[in-house]
């Protein structure tokens, strides 16, 4: 049994290389594709990903359409998998912080698939990413920020940083609440899913060793951004993603004029 389990992970990291070689090769042209092809090639390949990972995708609540303007999304951050799931149901552009791009592959990845990249310790870089973001949107591509900064368990939720949230303002865009949760198939969070400690090839392994993971993306109802400050938005959005999470809120303190729910 533990051979026949071997062999097929084997298979599987086997798949998954070949996988991520086919999509280096794609972003070479990507960016010289028209939006709606960027994003049919985003969504087969995160796609791809998580067949081959068996990672089953559930997604509710009511998603940005071809459309929508202008459309920021806020989701709280559990592991490297979350760029995947996101790209299979919404194709977006990220916000990363500026050392995956020196990553072997995946920061060729990034770099090609758009993705904005910031310096954290710099907080001059918070100002120029704010006008990148802003700049995004206005061409009515979507951008996802995970405002928490770092990958937590699934278990409970980090504070929100507000600072990624004024390009928002500043467009006036539609923000969506995004919450991710993994859960194997016992129906229990999936700890093994989530990247805090281990190297990314640990992380992988892990992952590897699951039967099945059931990754479920749940789209809050968006609000606009013109008439509330990046602090309302940033505890609106936990607010949202731990109601819909069922998780503790991690900050309690209502902001001025913001008409929030009351936790």
């Amino acid at each position: 049994m533990q051979k026949t389990a071997r062999v097929i992970r084997m298979i599987r990291l086997l798949r998954l290389l070949i996988h991520v070689i086919s999509g280096l090769i794609q972003s070479i042209g990507y960016p010289y594709f028209s939006q709606s092809i960027q994003r049919r090639m985003m969504t087969n390949w995160a796609t791809g990903i998580l067949t081959i990972l068996n990672i089953r995708l559930h997604c509710t609540g009511t998603l940005p359409t071809v459309e929508t303007p202008r459309a920021l999304l806020v989701a709280n951050h559990v592991s490297w998998l979350d760029v995947c799931i996101v790209m299979a149901a919404c194709p977006t552009r990220f916000v990363a912080k500026a050392e995956i791009s020196h990553w072997p592959v995946l920061g060729f990845l990034s770099r090609n698939a758009g993705t904005l990249f910031i310096e954290r310790t710099r907080r001059a870089d918070t100002l120029h990413m704010n006008q990148a973001i802003g700049e995004v949107l206005m061409r009515c591509d979507r951008v996802t920020v995970f405002p928490e900064g770092t990958t937590g368990d699934g278990t409970a939720l980090k504070h929100f940083h507000a600072s990624l949230l004024q390009s928002a303002v500043t467009v006036d865009a539609l923000l969506y609440p995004v919450a991710i949760c993994y859960r194997n198939v016992a129906g229990e969070v999936c700890r093994e899913a989530a990247y805090i400690d281990p190297s990314l090839v640990q992380s992988l392994q892990q992952i590897l060793q699951q039967t099945r993971i059931d990754a479920e993306l749940s789209f809050v109802a968006p609000i606009a951004c013109g008439k509330k400050n990046r602090r309302e938005l940033a505890r609106f959005s936990e607010h949202a993603i731990a109601t819909a999470l069922s998780l503790p809120i991690p900050h309690r303190e209502p902001e001025k004029s913001s008409g929030l729910p009351v936790a």
